[in-house]
């Protein structure tokens, strides 16, 4: 494979990112955002939009500095692999699969949710202490709500 090719793989045909406050309010955004902007591009998003509920409750639960936002950024490749990153501001609390959750525990289930959708998923330190968890799924060749088949 040529150096060329590889690039035009790995270089995304559509790209979105926005900064958030760091709150249920910014968390319940980004998921709508998403949901907004796969369907601009004319991409199924329940996927992707239960992977970013759960990215971006995690960044404003467990990843949040008092003052500093959090950074949702889309990717979508030719391949039509759609690349989610949340970056947040606590890089030193890393997110890890927890062992078996309990059936009336009301947490632990959202890094099991992203596993599910995901391809891979996985974390790189970012800039100012922080973290970015992303994730790597395949969307769908499905029709979207609301249109001809």
């Amino acid at each position: 494979m040529s150096q060329k090719s590889l690039a035009e793989i790995s270089t995304p045909v559509r790209h979105f990112a926005i900064q958030l406050s760091a709150t249920r309010r910014g968390a319940r955004l980004a998921r709508l955002l998403v949901e907004r902007q796969l369907d601009e591009w004319g991409e199924a998003y329940d996927a992707a939009a239960q992977v970013v509920a759960e990215l971006a409750s995690n960044a404003v639960l467990h990843g949040r500095v008092q003052g500093r936002d959090f950074r949702l950024t889309l990717r979508l490749h030719a391949d039509r692999t759609l690349r989610i990153e949340v970056t947040d501001a606590r890089g030193d609390r890393i997110p890890r699969l927890a062992g078996p959750v309990a059936d009336e525990a009301e947490t632990g289930r959202g890094l099991r949710i992203v596993a599910a959708y995901a391809r891979r998923w996985g974390v790189l330190e970012a800039a100012a202490h922080g973290k970015t968890v992303w994730a790597e799924l395949a969307l769908a060749d499905r029709d979207l709500p609301g249109r001809a088949v």
